[in-house]
């Protein structure tokens, strides 16, 4: 919501208004707009989901169920030649003087018919059920622990994702302040040449100078002019890399804070954390420490298969019709209680070979987990080597950048007094430009690796 609300101040955009962005706030922007890390906080939401799914496995699982069956049929229980027999038990009496007892004998033999008839042809079946674990063998306990892990990994993988499109912002945010300085270097550069041109065809006109002289100006005019409008191209495309990544429109007009400053910001120097802190820290060091705990947990998951798995049963049935007091069309049910146990005996080895591949699994979590703090080591040790060098460069460029500026300094007034050729004049120039650019890239060079060395030390 922090995030949201902070893209949210920096997105509304005036027509013809270029908004002045900070470093921090194109990191939020980009973190709230980019699709991987919506992604990954949907996963962070499914794992959530996975554990509380997990969770229930320690609760009775209770179930209701129901049935209608129609037969087009009723059951009888005898042949129908026993039927017969029956529904005619008086028959031969009838028509003599014992047809009241031939009477009285059918109608008990269609009674006993009848009820040895079950009317079946409406059938209703109904049954409340719980099934409550009691012992899986550690199984449930465990799966339990892989969710809560893998919520947990799941939030370390967004964390990482974030470190890794912060390190891309970074890129992308300071090589516009660089190219955006050396348009400026650029600009002056062409000012500088055009001043130039202008006392050049002065001297010319006073005879202090050469045509060919003027001629060399106006191409070394002209390249930097070339040279302005390449740098102001680039400058144009590597803002619309940066607002893609920020999830803006790729056309925004955006101004860096940094481009407006009058000097490149030199970052301080700050204290070195020990590499015991800065591996405990990294998100990734602790993504492969959840992958090989669950791993290990997948162990105890799969030797459950091989060790009893008992439960207790309830269960109430209802029928229609019903058998508990001789057959009857009507509602009836009773209860039930057990124990049901599964103990399993061989099946190949597979649970044995499930064993072993989880156990192999979690061996191989483990020796990525060394490599990766040998490798943040590695990185660490050699970012902070960088920065100490990139501090160096940055002064010996300043240097280079004062002597470069007392070098065009006086060649100027030579020219101007036509002591000195306009070729060392151009050579002066040529340094002071590249002095400045030099200076310009070692002053970013340092800010990207600073900015580095300090998401890898979590700083």
């Amino acid at each position: 919501m922090i995030i949201l609300t902070a893209v949210l101040s920096i997105l509304p955009w005036t027509a013809g208004y270029a908004r002045v962005l900070t470093l921090q706030q194109c990191r939020d922007s980009a973190m709230a707009n980019n699709h991987e890390l919506k992604i990954a906080r949907q996963k962070m939401t499914v794992a959530g989901h996975d554990r509380k799914i997990a969770m229930s496995n320690y609760f009775p699982d209770i179930s209701v169920s129901g049935a209608y069956m129609y037969n087009s049929r009723d059951i009888h229980l005898i042949p129908q030649e026993a039927s017969d027999v029956l529904t005619g038990l008086g028959t031969p009496l009838q028509g003599t003087i014992l047809n009241h007892i031939g009477d009285i004998l059918n109608k008990i033999g269609n009674d006993i018919d009848s009820a040895l008839e079950l009317d079946t042809q409406n059938i209703f079946i109904g049954a409340v059920s719980v099934t409550q674990p009691v012992f899986t063998g550690g199984k449930i306990v465990a799966a339990n622990k892989i969710a809560s892990l893998a919520e947990e990994l799941a939030q370390s993988q967004y964390d990482t994702g974030c470190r890794q499109l912060a390190a891309e912002v970074d890129k992308a945010y300071w090589q516009i302040v660089s190219i955006s300085w050396k348009a400026r270097l650029a600009e002056d550069y062409s000012e500088l040449l055009q001043q130039m041109l202008h006392d050049t065809e002065i001297l010319v006109n006073e005879g202090m100078a050469t045509q060919a002289d003027l001629l060399s100006v106006k191409v070394r005019f002209n390249e930097a002019q070339m040279l302005l409008t390449k740098t102001e191209n680039g400058l144009s495309l590597s803002k619309m890399l940066l607002c893609q990544l920020c999830g803006m429109d790729m056309d925004s007009e955006i101004t860096l804070a940094d481009e407006q400053k009058e000097l490149l910001p030199v970052p301080e120097t700050a204290t070195s954390k020990g590499f015991a802190d800065i591996i405990a820290c990294r998100p990734e060091i602790r993504s492969l420490e959840l992958a090989g705990e669950i791993y290990g947990k997948k162990v105890t998951v799969e030797r459950a298969g091989m060790m009893p798995q008992i439960a207790v049963t309830a269960n109430y049935l209802l029928t229609n019709p019903n058998v508990y007091h001789g057959f009857s069309n009507t509602f009836a049910g009773m209860f039930n209680v057990g124990v049901a146990v599964k103990i399993p005996i061989i099946h190949g080895c597979e649970s044995w070979q499930k064993v072993r591949k989880a156990k192999a699994e979690a061996v191989i979590a483990e020796y990525r987990l060394e490599d990766a703090r040998d490798k943040i080591i590695l990185q660490v040790t050699q970012l902070r080597k960088q920065e100490t060098e990139a501090r160096e460069k940055l002064e010996m460029a300043g240097n280079s950048l004062e002597s470069a500026e007392e070098n065009l300094r006086t060649a100027t007034i030579g020219y101007s007094e036509g002591v000195i050729p306009s070729n060392t004049v151009m050579a002066a120039q040529s340094a002071w430009m590249k002095a400045h650019s030099e200076y310009i890239d070692a002053g970013v060079e340092l800010q990207m690796t600073a900015d580095a060395l300090a998401r890898a030390e979590c700083r």
